[in-house]
């Protein structure tokens, strides 16, 4: 069996290896940054050209913050714009990380579309955030980026991973210990709870706490998996500490913004 020549940045191949490696670090996905090995990975070059071009690393409908999959989008010597579509999926099927094809209706992927709602609404959220001055939005960057951490250990099914996969997409507590940290902040500055709220404060707490709704979804199909062992338990955790500090991040809007929380009364 032919031997394939570590990758180093005397060669072309290590060259392109070692600017994706900057890439991914610019992109906020640690796990792959801290875990590239240059004597493994592959990059057509095509796609290096287009994502020098452009600056964006492309993968499914996800842009610049992911690049974690194995689909080729383009061929040798072809300097297209590669397409986002592959026809992969036009049979009902998709693959996890470790290269199984399971039905779009497995709880893998139904976990994985969950926690993308719950980036997108966190997204949303942020936008709201950002219009009103509001200081904690980087903390609302820093969780889009460990969801996509998320997903990456639930596409990767411990019963059908090599080392490799797991070590990989391993989780780890540290981001829940950021959330703990600054849930902590928020609620010494906030005035005690002592009656029900309802979802209110205006447009930024309002958007947060709809991205709390859709964390705790996101948490119930987690679950199952974590259970099972088929994900790390440290992703739950995280999924839960999550919506605790969502809630806590739409009081604090509201207060910062001087808008009035809806309380709960019984109705008559």
């Amino acid at each position: 069996m032919k031997m394939k020549r570590p990758l180093t940045t005397d060669t072309k191949e290590g060259q392109k290896a070692f600017v994706l490696k900057q890439l991914a670090n610019e992109c906020c996905i640690p796990w792959l940054a801290s875990n590239f090995n240059m004597a493994s990975f592959i990059i057509k070059s095509a796609h290096l050209r287009y994502v020098l071009r452009t600056g964006k690393l492309i993968n499914g409908n996800w842009t610049r913050n992911t690049f974690c999959s194995d689909r080729r989008y383009g061929t040798e010597g072809d300097n297209r714009v590669p397409k986002i579509y592959t026809k992969t999926g036009d049979k009902g099927f998709s693959s996890t990380f470790t290269g199984e094809r399971r039905p779009k209706e497995d709880h893998i992927f139904e976990a994985l579309g969950n926690t993308d709602e719950l980036s997108s609404a966190i997204g949303f959220a942020r936008e709201f955030c950002l219009d009103k001055g509001h200081t904690f939005t980087y903390q609302l960057d820093k969780i889009q980026c460990v969801l996509q951490d998320v997903g990456s250990n639930i596409a990767t099914p411990q019963s059908s991973a090599r080392e490799s996969h797991i070590r990989r997409t391993k989780f780890t507590p540290q981001p829940i210990a950021d959330l703990e940290t600054w849930i902590d902040k928020f609620t010494e500055e906030l005035p005690p709870l002592t009656n029900f709220i309802l979802p209110s404060g205006g447009k930024s707490s309002s958007a947060l706490h709809l991205a709390r709704t859709v964390c705790r979804r996101a948490e119930r199909s987690v679950a199952p998996i974590v259970r099972a062992g088929e994900a790390d338990p440290d992703v739950a955790k995280f999924l839960n500490r999550l919506s605790d500090y969502l809630f806590t991040a739409a009081r604090y809007a509201a207060m910062k913004e001087g808008n009035e929380e809806k309380i709960y009364k019984r109705p008559q």
